[in-house]
């Protein structure tokens, strides 16, 4: 009824006596319906107010808690060409194990004897280094010799400037003696020529007197020419010692000059050894990576490259490898908004595809809906599908996880939160809140951060 009129019909007209008023009033199975409305409306109100667990629901997928252990590929350092498979698909290696032996494509590493040729060139280079050295000791000795006859022959250049300036000392007495003997050769001729003027001389005591004086007068003159031939000695005598030291001076810078110079190319002698030997390491190095080995215990998964003859690039993958010993993980991802409700050490529930979530009684493994886990990382930077990854290991103290779980199947988490009664899950979810934003307990916390530490 509208109720658009004050009028009302159903009290000024019974429609009970009508046909249509018996048939719906006045059958029983409409009044039990009737009561079974009311009964689910009061039951419903009632379920309304039941607790009911906040959770965060996300898929994932399972992978291992230590990046190691995860699936791999092998690469070659050096490029290569494929020359024998040691191994087939599916086998299970051990580490250290061959898996394929590839050779060289670079000409500048195809000589065979390569290492034993860079060995000989270092035996040379190092008999090299060996001969500077006696080289430059015999140049030392050279050097030490020049500078003793430096030494002795400036002590013999300055013994002779002495007897030199002894021999001036000595012609400078001798001079003047010669100018005694001349005045007195002078004095005795004026005397014999005064007494010859007075007649008691004879002319022929005069003229020996005279030639006395003559040959005094000579004497005089050889003597000055022998001093300043003196004097010119010891000028010679120190011209000598100068000429000396700018001599072994000479000798002396072109010896360590030779000394340098066979220490330089002692040095780069040294040098090119040194070079050598660091090529020749390199060498025996590349000749280890000739033989691809499993870097770790497991089963290789798939070869990327096939046949014989193939060759590659540095650092192309070559094969696939699953380690064998490693402990699963459960990787999934929430979105930023259920972020703050994660933290380090909580309890999330898993199930993995393909695991049934009812029981099954008597199947091993499989009697367990759902199995534990606790959130061990959770990673600060969104990924590229809009959404933080959170890394789950299992739970010790719940059911172990099937072993029969594979790499990279997939899982389904549920994160328990809160509880809160239903009606107020229903308007949460009608409204598009969040869930209730709560503090993680900081024991908790603690706890499994030191348990992640000891792992």
């Amino acid at each position: 009824m509208l109720n658009i009129s004050d009028e009302k019909l159903n009290e000024r007209i019974d429609i009970t006596d009508t046909k249509s008023g018996k048939f719906v009033f006045f059958r029983k199975h409409y009044e039990i319906f009737n009561k079974v409305l009311v009964g689910l409306f009061i039951l419903f109100v009632i379920i309304l107010f039941l607790p009911w667990t906040q959770n965060i629901r996300s898929t994932g997928n399972v992978t291992t808690l230590s990046p190691e252990h995860r699936p791999q590929t092998i690469q070659s350092p050096i490029p290569g060409k494929i020359e024998q498979w040691y191994i087939d698909e599916g086998d299970y290696v051990n580490k250290g194990d061959t898996i394929l032996r590839i050779s060289e494509v670079s000409s500048d590493y195809f000589d065979p004897q390569l290492i034993s040729r860079t060995t000989g060139q270092i035996d040379a280079k190092s008999s090299s280094a060996l001969t500077y050295d006696e080289k430059i000791n015999a140049l030392r000795q050279q050097l030490e010799a020049q500078q003793n006859e430096r030494e002795l022959k400036r002590e013999q250049a300055i013994n002779k400037i002495e007897q030199s300036r002894l021999k001036v000392l000595s012609d400078s007495i001798k001079l003047e003696a010669a100018k005694t003997q001349i005045e007195i050769a002078r004095t005795q001729f004026e005397r014999i020529q005064t007494l010859q003027e007075e007649g008691l001389k004879s002319l022929t005591d005069l003229e020996a007197r005279r030639l006395r004086l003559q040959e005094a007068q000579a004497q005089l003159i050889a003597q000055e020419n022998q001093l300043l031939s003196s004097r010119n000695e010891v000028i010679n005598a120190e011209i000598e010692i100068n000429r000396i030291t700018a001599e072994y001076a000479d000798k002396i810078s072109k010896t360590r000059q030779e000394i340098f110079t066979s220490q330089g190319n002692q040095f780069n002698t040294r040098a090119e050894v040194d070079k050598l030997e660091i090529q020749r390491s390199n060498y025996e190095q590349r000749s280890n990576l000739y033989h691809i080995v499993a870097p770790q215990d497991g089963y290789v998964n798939k070869a990327l490259r096939a046949g014989l003859g193939e060759t590659f690039g540095q650092g192309e993958q070559l094969v696939g490898i699953m380690p064998s010993n490693y402990q699963i993980a459960v990787e999934t991802y929430v979105r930023p908004l259920d972020l703050p409700l994660i933290h380090v050490g909580e309890e999330v529930r898993i199930q993995f595809d393909g695991w049934p979530a009812i029981i099954f009684r008597g199947w091993p493994n499989l009697s367990f809906g759902t199995y534990g886990a606790k959130v061990v990382a959770v990673e600060n930077y969104i990924s590229q599908n809009g959404k933080y990854r959170v890394l789950l290991a299992p739970d010790p103290n719940d059911n172990p996880w099937p072993e029969q779980i594979g790499i990279g199947s997939g899982a389904e988490t549920i994160a328990l939160l809160e509880d809160v009664p239903i009606w107020y899950e229903l308007w949460r979810n009608l409204n598009g809140f969040p869930p209730n934003y709560y503090e993680a307990d900081n024991n908790s916390q603690n706890q499994a951060s030191k348990n992640n530490n000891k792992k």
